[in-house]
C-alpha cells in the first residue's frame, strides 16, 4: 500500500477552504485515500467533516495512504495539495 508523509503547507492548516480543495480532489480519485496524523487513526480524504476533525495545523505531518490501481498517482496529487499553501492560491 503506497503511503507518503507530507507537511501541511497552508497557513490555516486543513481548515475551511484548504480542506474543501483537498476533499474535492480526493473525490475525483479512482481509489480511496486516507489521511492520518502521525500515529493517528486514518480518515477518508473524501469526507470534509473527517478532514476538518483531524484539526491538522500548519507545519504538522499527515500520512496519506491508498490502495489499488492508481493509488500512487492519487497520493502524488493529494500530497502536492497538502504541501501547498492553498490559502494563497486561486480556487481550483
Amino acid at each position: 500500500m503506497p503511503q507518503r508523509t507530507v507537511v501541511i503547507g497552508s497557513r490555516s492548516g486543513l481548515h475551511a477552504r484548504p480542506a474543501s480543495v483537498l476533499v474535492r480532489a480526493a473525490a475525483r480519485q479512482p481509489v480511496r485515500v486516507t489521511l492520518a496524523r502521525d500515529g493517528g487513526t486514518p480518515v477518508d480524504a473524501r469526507s470534509l467533516l473527517s478532514v476538518l476533525a483531524l484539526g491538522a495545523e500548519h507545519g504538522e505531518s499527515l500520512v496519506l495512504s491508498a490502495e489499488g490501481e492508481g493509488a500512487q498517482a492519487a497520493i502524488d496529487e493529494l500530497a502536492a495539495l497538502v504541501a501547498a499553501d492553498l490559502d494563497t492560491q486561486e480556487q481550483r
